[in-house]
């Protein structure tokens, strides 16, 4: 799309949106109006503090439309995979915001979280936050990520398995215990157990040993089968917490454990609690 050199910035905006686009950069800004870089950010600058404009990331714009003028941003689900191409990152949504998608939460989810194979500071979108999440290596879990429809377009969005894999290693940021437990006993029934053990292999042993007591102990034993299966394919499975260690380094209590679970060699320090 091209435009006069005295085309505002504003009508720019308003020629995308009637393209179905609310993303571009700052570089297609400025080569389609045929201004400088300097008039350019003079006139977003403006913009951004009508929030008409956000400007999640350098030289990436998202359009705000009326409806979410109060708002400050349109929903991230909107423009993500477009932020992410710009990223250049590899990424998938994760953790609580997939298991809201597919149906498994209680509450609303404030924070659009998303894994990613790089270190990014957290984004102010709105009224959300937009939080990233090291993986460093994504390939290996690439059929565990499914595409999912937005307003806008798409965005990569992690498989039922995969979510409950990341709720458990992911667990502090998760919520703690409690709140993984509860989100998987909804989440559990839409796993497939063969596409869980694909992924298995790719996770800590620990993490797919506490997954495995916890979709046992909520009434998914057959979902957890074949991991299980997998687990014993070797002679030995050493014995884990239930409760890993926080990031803080505060270790889980050390009093002798409530159950010894033999079935996967949990140590279980106390007992989930799943909100009703």
């Amino acid at each position: 799309m091209m435009l006069d050199a005295r085309s505002s910035l504003v009508s720019y905006l308003d020629d995308l949106q009637a393209e179905g686009r609310i993303t571009f950069t700052r570089d297609e800004a400025v080569g389609a109006l045929g201004i400088t870089e300097g008039a350019f950010l003079k006139s977003s600058a403006r913009l951004q503090k009508r929030h008409k404009l956000f400007n999640p990331r350098q030289g990436f714009y998202v359009v705000v439309p009326p409806q979410f003028l109060s708002w400050q941003a349109p929903p991230p689900a909107w423009y993500i995979d477009q932020l992410m191409q710009h990223e250049g990152r590899p990424y998938y949504v994760g953790l609580l915001k997939a298991a809201e998608l597919h149906g498994a939460t209680h509450h609303a989810v404030m924070e659009f979280q998303i894994v990613t194979d790089r270190q990014i500071r957290r984004i102010r979108a709105g009224r959300s936050w937009i939080t990233f999440h090291f993986r460093k290596d994504m390939k290996p879990i690439l059929a565990g990520i499914d595409e999912r429809k937005t307003d806008t377009g798409k965005m990569k969005l992690s498989s039922p398995e995969l979510t409950a894999l990341d709720l458990v290693r992911y667990i502090h940021v998760a919520g703690g215990m409690d709140a993984v437990a509860t989100i998987l006993r909804d989440l559990g029934n839409k796993v497939d157990g063969h596409r869980l053990a694909d992924l298995a292999p790719h996770f800590d042993r620990a993490c797919v040993q506490r997954l495995g007591y916890l979709l046992d102990r909520l009434g998914h034993n057959e979902r957890a089968k074949a991991i299980y299966d997998q687990l014993h394919e070797t002679n030995f499975v050493p014995w884990v917490a239930l409760e890993p260690m926080r990031r803080d380094g505060v270790a889980t209590p050390s009093a002798a454990p409530a159950e010894r679970n033999e079935r996967w060699r949990v140590l279980v320090q106390r007992e989930p609690e799943v909100d009703e």
